[in-house]
């Protein structure tokens, strides 16, 4: 472990002396022409501006490389495509985050946009005629919906659901994550059981290649990717004690690849939910299943407890917030997201090649994903769904502190009656503001 931190420390030092040594510091403050490549899909973050990744590859036409954060206007950079070099001027200043960018770009003009590879083109089209086909066939909410619970697509999805997810602890559900990698690779696996062992698990190691092509190769998608095979690897293996070693090596192996993601809460948030799906909430499902609960029952508490347990943390140190109605409103979709994942992916894999096909699935998910919103809108309007703690390391403390003495005193039959009845209490003072509300507007028509 020391012979392995020494090696990393080396390692990430370098990296950092040649961040800050960067030629483009020299620029900073100044407005160049740029050469970029984006790394991943636009999104907006509000105030009519666009921000994605992107390789840097000129600078005032010299030749350099490094990582920047692009903002741009949705006018013109809209239809930005991962793996599409583009160039404009653009305002360069330092870099706002500590994760080895060399510089933040502003652009100031229009770009001049080259052409992507085949792969990224393939993958921009099915993105693209699976929303298309989903604005056809479902309701408005449902179309923005479906492509950011199956391939991360967060375009259409409007701030108000976005708020409502967060509310409700459900914002992991519209990232791509381990997942949905999970349950790509096992329906292949379940599917293909009959044609062998070595078959199988070849087709499942395609179907996870070409997903991750799909929702596009970035470093968060390659971290769920490599998150999700190793909860698929401790599922389906008997031997769940190598699941761990295997996590460890797999975390190793993303510092070597992709060092910046050592300052990611993604990473660490994946890192920390993989490990309570094989070790935690296994041991859980099987103390429930013995007490006379039905084992799918069992399961679904314990994964959605046990990730909300180890989470919880984390989230609190970095928004100093923690969502109350978390684990119940996980609990109330765990069922669905596999039939949306499934039922998602294979319409995106047949809507260039079978259109009527897909719209036939895709109107399948309707009523799951319908029931999703629904349950993101009432967990959001809970009254306390979401209470403040103390963020920063304290936070991380504290919340986990308090998880801790949850777990200790579970077996203690009073704080199990007094969840049950602040659970009741809340249940109440939510359908009596609800009804309160609905009595209001009846009176004011």
């Amino acid at each position: 472990a020391g012979a392995v931190g020494a090696g990393f420390g080396f390692a990430i030092a370098l990296r950092a002396n040649a961040v800050a040594h960067h030629p483009i510091t020299a620029a900073f403050g100044t407005t160049v022409e740029v050469a970029v490549t984006p790394t991943e899909s636009a999104r907006s973050v509000g105030h009519g501006r666009l921000l994605f990744r992107a390789n840097l590859r000129q600078l005032a036409g010299n030749e350099t490389f490094g990582r920047v954060v692009v903002f741009a206007s949705p006018r013109d950079f809209s239809a930005a495509m991962v793996g599409q070099p583009m160039r404009f001027r653009a305002r360069i200043t330092p870099p706002t985050r500590h994760d080895l960018t060399v510089a933040v770009v502003t652009a100031t003009g229009a770009p001049t946009i080259g052409r992507a590879g085949p792969l990224n083109r393939v993958a921009y089209g099915v993105r693209g005629q699976f929303a298309d086909t989903a604005r056809r066939v479902l309701p408005a909410d449902q179309a923005s919906m479906l492509p950011a619970l199956v391939l991360g697509d967060m375009s259409a999805v409007t701030p108000i659901v976005n708020q409502e997810f967060r509310a409700a602890g459900l914002t992991h559900l519209t990232a791509v994550s381990g997942a949905n990698v999970t349950i790509v690779c096992g329906a292949v696996l379940f599917s293909s059981r009959l044609i062998g062992p070595r078959i199988a698990v070849g087709l499942a190691g395609i179907a996870l290649a070409l997903f991750v092509i799909v929702v596009q190769p970035s470093a968060s998608v390659l971290r769920a990717a490599m998150m999700g095979a190793i909860a698929l690897v401790g599922m389906l293996s008997a031997r769940r004690r190598q699941a761990i070693p295997a996590l460890a090596a797999t975390v190793l192996l993303l510092m070597v690849l992709t060092p910046q993601l050592a300052v990611d809460v993604g990473l660490a948030l994946s890192v920390v939910a993989t490990a309570a799906l094989v070790v935690i909430a296994p041991v859980w499902s099987r103390r429930l299943v013995s007490a006379g609960w039905p084992k799918p029952l069992a399961d679904a508490i314990c994964v959605a407890c046990a990730a909300q347990l180890v989470t919880a943390p984390l989230i609190a140190g970095i928004s100093g917030r923690v969502s109350v109605v978390s684990a119940v409103a996980n609990l109330a979709v765990a069922a669905l997201i596999a039939p949306i994942t499934v039922l998602g992916s294979a319409a995106a894999a047949l809507c260039a090649v079978w259109p009527a096909g897909a719209q036939l699935l895709i109107r399948f998910t309707g009523p799951e994903v319908w029931w999703l919103l629904r349950i993101a809108h009432w967990s959001a309007s809970v009254p306390g769904a979401s209470v403040p703690v103390p963020s920063g390391f304290s936070g991380v403390l504290t919340v986990g502190a308090l998880g801790v003495l949850a777990v200790l005193c579970w077996r203690r039959r009073w704080f199990r009656a007094g969840l049950v009845l602040a659970a009741c209490a809340l249940l109440a003072w939510s359908l009596s503001s609800l009804l309160a509300g609905a009595g209001g507007s009846v009176g004011h028509a």
